[in-house]
């Protein structure tokens, strides 16, 4: 009986001090949590896309809530979610310039031709590109296999007819998944508010690169004559864009491209050129026309 009592005390006693250790280093050691964030991520989309810049949406609330960013700039949210987030905060929200990916190439299947075909399992861009570049005459366009597409969560790319990835802006989130999968590196993110776009990465000099494709930038720099002094510059081969120096774009720089590898969006979608007819939809790009009888928004 002895035995049993001191047994008993014995544990009691060992329980005691554990709870205390336990109580001790959970004062002293424990990282406190803003309850706020809970809040904040459970009103976020949950999609994990970083386009916010940041890993998930976890580690965005908790910046939103430490006041290190701004709920506008989740990209996928809506108006309204952004507002709830605002007002349960206490904050103003400031929704940043949409941006979106465009896709730097207009050689689609009718523009540049493919030297070989592969055949056998599922081919991939990716695949594709390991093999000396891909099967495309230019080396530099888009293989058409639609890796891009595929890696789009949000349902934002489809293929073309014409073999060329086209780009939805209502459904774009700027996540960069795109941009990551592309192995020819031709999508970029962009605010919507850059119409002046060269849809050419080609590097090769002058009617070589036109021999490859019906759309390639020639370097003839008449894009660069035309537009507002420093806004393009002649590089490598391959018209450049200054971005910094958006504000004094203008359509005039597209005038007198030979192949249309320069364009100015009506819209914020994206299409390849194709024609120049003077009847453009919104969306449709503006090329090798009069450009007075537009009206460019």
């Amino acid at each position: 009986m002895d035995e049993f009592i001191m047994t008993t005390v014995i544990l009691v006693g060992l329980c005691i001090l554990f709870a205390t250790l336990l109580a001790f280093a959970y004062k002293k050691l424990r990282v406190y949590e803003d309850p706020r964030i809970d809040q904040v991520e459970g009103r976020l989309p949950g999609a994990n896309c970083g386009a916010c810049g940041e890993p998930g949406c976890r580690a965005f609330a908790e910046k939103v809530v430490a006041g290190e960013a701004n709920p506008g700039s989740c990209t996928v949210s809506p108006e309204e979610g952004i507002q709830r987030i605002a007002d349960y905060l206490g904050i103003e929200p400031s929704r940043e310039t949409k941006r979106v990916a465009r896709l730097l190439c207009a050689g689609g299947k009718s523009e540049a031709q493919n030297l070989s075909e592969y055949k056998g399992g599922m081919s991939t861009c990716r695949g594709e590109a390991v093999v000396a570049g891909g099967p495309k005459e230019c080396s530099w366009g888009c293989l058409g296999l639609g890796d891009c597409a595929t890696a789009c969560t949000f349902g934002a790319i489809t293929m073309s007819a014409d073999g060329l990835p086209v780009v939805d802006a209502s459904k774009c989130t700027a996540c960069n998944d795109c941009v990551e999968v592309c192995p020819k590196q031709l999508f970029t993110l962009m605010p919507v508010t850059q119409r002046l776009i060269v849809q050419c990465r080609s590097l090769l000099e002058g009617d070589l690169a036109g021999t490859k494709c019906s759309v390639a930038c020639t370097a003839c720099g008449r894009c660069a004559a035309d537009a507002a002094p420093g806004l393009i510059t002649m590089e490598n081969n391959l018209a450049v864009i200054h971005y910094e120096l958006n504000a004094i774009a203008t359509p005039h720089a597209v005038k007198r491209c030979p192949t249309n590898a320069i364009v100015w969006l009506t819209g914020e979608d994206q299409f390849t050129p194709k024609s120049t007819s003077r009847s453009l939809p919104l969306g449709r790009v503006a090329t090798g026309i009069n450009l007075e009888d537009i009206y460019y928004q």
